[in-house]
């Protein structure tokens, strides 16, 4: 328990940090892809947090290290939109969402094998939803850089997606 209130804490303090971004306003960049940037943002600060609480968690090693994976992919991928909405005059979002929140206060209140296919479960769920989201922003997005950026990325949530499919499977 107290491993999940240390990362919740944490959790919280990168909610509360990118709260203050300085990040411009988004003036004179598409609508949907400024949508893109906040959903795309929001779901990696998320995947980051919940792989770390994972890592911290998880009860079998392949759960484990596919936790792990999520904490150094995700965090690549996040330094690279930072970089990229700096460029081009996008905000990212504030913090984790209140839907990613309440999966992890829901998860990490479990241990164990139960914690391992919930937390598995939530994999399934953020990775179909991110390929969805990367698929639509490559195939029609309306800035050339976002929109390379996003099929660049899209291989590796197809990876994680099928990993997390696979895992899920095993721990039920």
């Amino acid at each position: 328990m107290a491993r999940f209130a240390g990362g919740l804490a944490v959790m919280m303090a990168v909610s509360c940090a990118l709260t203050r971004s300085p990040f411009a306003e988004g003036q004179g960049t598409d609508r949907s892809d400024q949508a893109f940037v906040t959903k795309a943002s929001e779901s990696g600060i998320a995947e980051v947090e919940l792989g770390k609480l994972g890592s911290a968690q998880a009860h079998d090693a392949e759960v484990k290290r596919f936790a792990e994976r999520m904490v150094t992919d995700h965090r690549k991928a996040n330094e690279e939109l930072t970089a990229l909405a700096r460029k081009k005059g996008y905000t990212l979002a504030a913090g984790i969402g209140k839907d990613h929140r309440e999966a992890a206060l829901h998860v990490g209140k479990l241990q164990g094998e139960q914690f391992d296919r919930q937390f598995m479960a939530q994999m399934v769920k953020d990775h179909e939803a991110a390929v969805e989201l990367f698929a639509s922003e490559a195939q029609s997005g309306q800035d050339a850089d976002l929109k390379e950026w996003a099929g660049k990325t899209l291989p590796t949530l197809r990876e994680h997606l099928r990993m997390a499919k696979s895992l899920a499977t095993n721990q039920r």
